[in-house]
């Protein structure tokens, strides 16, 4: 079936000498994988790689066989092309990090156009805005909302959260917050990405993040940590 859809580049993985692997995001189907041959030769060489950086918005031409195979494309544009996110390293540095806890997390091959258009609006957001302190933390926090395990927050007064039942609750257990996280992650749920970037210091983002990674082990099998979670921390440090 030929196809023509939006795609946000997730991974690429360089295959044998020349070729590479993608993974994408589509807009029509959910998460697909690409053959791309000869990625790494000829003139055009860098002009296609350059298409494959993390989290590139792309519009696509491409065959889907849906018989769990790569797929292949046909075309490939730049949808709107970043005028920031690739050449700042703070920029970057979150996307490479977004990307790889994507990877983790997206494992449908089905069509989540609510959480496309989040993450395309969010991008876009990111590319346009320089203060950016707090961007991962409530990207993260608002794609549980379509992944299935965002807070229940009707009881949200209350001074612990839960993180495996993934409410607020008087008691304090296994797998809850303490109150001073708790308090902390209330603050993020009423964060908006134009609200000030300045509310956390960098001890506090630290802690808020490590909250995030093991709210997604909790409620994802086989979420692990991205590698350039460290490095993330280093530039942001």
């Amino acid at each position: 079936m030929q196809v023509k859809t939006k795609a946000i580049v997730i991974s690429s993985i360089k295959f044998q000498e020349k070729s590479l692997i993608v993974k994408c995001f589509t807009q029509s189907s959910g998460l697909k994988s690409y053959f791309v041959r000869s990625a790494f030769s000829g003139r055009k060489s860098n002009q296609k790689i350059a298409y494959f950086q993390p989290l590139s918005i792309l519009e696509i031409e491409a065959v889907h066989k849906n018989k769990g195979t790569l797929e292949n494309f046909k075309e490939i544009k730049i949808s709107t092309p970043f005028q920031t996110i690739h050449t700042d390293i703070y920029k970057s540095t979150m996307v490479l990090f977004l990307s790889e806890v994507l990877y983790h997390s997206i494992h449908e091959e089905e069509k989540n156009e609510l959480l496309f258009d989040f993450l395309e609006t969010a991008l876009l957001w990111l590319d346009n805005h320089d203060e950016i302190a707090n961007f991962h933390l409530i990207l993260l926090l608002e794609v549980t909302k379509y992944l299935g395990f965002y807070p229940d927050i009707s009881d949200i007064d209350q001074p612990f959260f839960e993180m495996r039942e993934g409410h607020f609750t008087p008691f304090i257990g296994i797998d809850s917050l303490t109150e001073h996280q708790t308090s902390l992650f209330k603050k993020l749920i009423s964060l908006k990405f134009d609200n000030n970037q300045k509310i956390f210091h960098v001890l506090e983002r630290q802690l808020l993040l490590k909250v995030l990674m093991d709210y997604y082990r909790l409620h994802l099998d086989g979420f692990k940590n991205p590698k350039s979670l460290e490095v993330l921390k280093e530039v942001f440090a």
